[in-house]
């Protein structure tokens, strides 16, 4: 099978923050499993397609969910006009091939189903694909990473500590406000002031974490405002729609951050 398809043509941006890129690189060298922490919108999707891209390797994507089985990842077996024929799911597909195995929050899925990875992530590195009765030796290009939110951790939704101990671990947060000024100047076109005041209302956002808020404004989330205002909607506008009503159901919290938006944007 061909899978230049999901390979990474063009440069994704990443802003690099510390020595992410060099500890990655050497965690690759020896194909060790991934895994990368950080809030939902810090750009951890984006340092993994950066990362393919830069070492030239095939990524495949999986955003997970508490509907993914197994056989969703691994494959299952199709009737067709001629039969029936084994399709291999993302997760073999990879292993078989060569490509790096990106399962993005693997939180969501269901902790059964990630029993499937762990002989794929220790000195095994293979795959039992036991409705084939195959057995498949990763590829020597392989490497499996993950993501994973320590901010949504509960007693349902946490990873075990037996799937937790087979990767290597990377923190991400959000850049320094100067830095997201940059990136949100580079994602959308905007000019250095809105991507400043954007920056101090996310600031202010982040401070309500744990007091009214689950989580903060994302950078995800100031590259939407800032296109919709390179887009001539206004200022105020753009932020109640892609900053302050996407995190919040709550009245007062809604008012206080709509406030702040009037305040920074005048």
């Amino acid at each position: 099978m061909d899978i230049s398809q999901y390979k990474i043509e063009a440069e994704p941006y990443y802003n690099v923050q510390g020595n992410e890129v060099a500890l990655y690189e050497a965690a690759y060298r020896r194909r060790l499993p991934v895994m990368v922490k950080g809030p939902t919108g810090c750009g951890k999707s984006r340092f993994v397609e950066h990362m393919a891209w830069k070492l030239g390797k095939p990524l495949i994507t999986v955003s997970c969910n508490e509907d993914i089985t197994a056989s969703d990842l691994v494959g299952r077996y199709l009737l067709d006009a001629d039969g029936t024929r084994w399709v291999d799911g993302p997760l073999t597909m990879a292993a078989r091939h060569g490509a790096i195995c990106y399962l993005d929050e693997i939180v969501e899925a269901r902790q059964d189903t990630m029993v499937v990875i762990h002989a794929l992530t220790d000195h095994r590195r293979e795959l039992s694909l036991d409705k084939k009765g195959e057995l498949i030796k990763a590829h020597p290009d392989f490497q499996l990473v993950i993501s994973y939110n320590p901010g949504y951790q509960s007693l349902l939704k946490d990873l075990k500590q037996s799937t937790k101990q087979r990767f290597t671990a990377m923190n991400f947060d959000y850049a320094a406000p100067e830095m997201e000024a940059t990136i949100l100047q580079k994602e959308s076109g905007v000019d250095r002031d809105v991507a400043n005041k954007l920056v101090q209302i996310a600031e202010a956002a982040r401070n309500l974490k744990g007091h009214g808020l689950d989580e903060g404004i994302s950078t995800r989330l100031m590259v939407y405002a800032a296109a919709l205002i390179a887009e001539g909607v206004t200022p105020m506008q753009a932020c109640e729609m892609a900053l302050v009503t996407p995190i919040t159901d709550d009245e007062d919290i809604f008012k206080t951050l709509m406030n702040t938006v009037e305040m920074v944007f005048g």
